[in-house]
């Protein structure tokens, strides 16, 4: 365990940089979109109340208040969101190709640490899905200190206000970050998760054979993928509707923690076995 919890310090640190760049984009950029959203809104009242002279009421009846349903929408609130998701999937496979760079090969000390090969595996994945929900965590954060900002850039009765959870539904990012029930974040961070287990095993197997390894951890992890889809599959696209949603979900469930198992154990055998230095 105190070697784990060090390798995981460790991998977070080196990673800690980018993490603060990508915190602080997402913090500024947001920020952006709710002064921009609401000075739009405040020019367009503008204009239209003192230059065009339109009433009030009629203002508010054809245009509506503003509400964070345009900053959501706003390209600077949800560039970010994109940004983050795609540096994340970027570092999934940097995290493991970087202990192979360099002259002298971090991963020569790693693979002789006097503990399981695997805590490296383990500890990989900890700060992948640290990043994944220190992220999430912000973003709801966020939303709150965006609400608060709108409310004082904009006057009550030219104003929506939206809770947190309507702010989400509102937008399909923050509905897939921040999923609204029980079941939608086991089904969306459900399959996040067995596809970064896929990935790790697919690294592996290119990091024991090379290009032959390549092609077969693509196939081992495509074949695990769809025997991890299969119900879904066979529902949509072959017609086999004879499972209630809750029973699809439980048997997503156990083939989830099934390929998962079957994926640690490749993974297990490849560091042990087959991985090259």
């Amino acid at each position: 365990m105190k070697t784990y919890l060090k390798l995981v310090n460790f991998e977070f640190n080196r990673c800690a940089k980018l993490y603060a760049v990508l915190i602080g984009m997402t913090v500024v950029s947001q920020l952006i979109a709710v002064f921009a959203a609401s000075r739009g809104y405040i020019n367009q009242l503008n204009e239209a109340l003192y230059q065009n002279k339109i009433p009030k009421a009629q203002f508010l009846s054809e245009t509506g208040e503003i509400s964070m349903f345009e900053v959501v929408n706003n390209v600077w609130f949800y560039l970010p969101i994109v940004i983050c998701i795609t540096a994340i999937l970027f570092y999934s496979f940097f995290i493991w190709y970087v202990e192979w760079m360099g002259k002298n090969t971090f991963i020569y000390r790693l693979l002789m640490l006097p503990t399981s090969r695997m805590t490296i595996f383990w500890s990989k994945l900890t700060t992948i899905a640290l990043m994944i929900f220190g992220l999430v965590s912000i973003q709801l954060i966020l939303l709150l200190i965006e609400s608060q900002l709108l409310e004082v850039l904009v006057a009550s009765e030219f104003r929506l206000d939206l809770s947190v959870r309507q702010i989400i539904e509102v937008s399909l990012y923050l509905s897939i970050l921040l999923p609204k029930s029980f079941v939608s974040f086991v089904s969306y961070y459900g399959v996040g998760f067995t596809l970064l287990f896929l990935s790790f095993t697919a690294i592996l197997f290119e990091r024991s054979f090379r290009l032959k390894g390549l092609i077969m951890g693509l196939i081992f992890g495509g074949t695990l993928f769809l025997l991890f889809g299969s119900p879904v599959i066979a529902r949509e696209f072959f017609g086999f509707d004879w499972l209630y949603p809750g029973e699809i979900l439980v048997i997503e469930v156990v083939l989830g923690i099934l390929v998962i198992a079957i994926s640690s154990w490749v993974s297990h055998y490849l560091l042990h076995k087959r991985v090259t230095v």
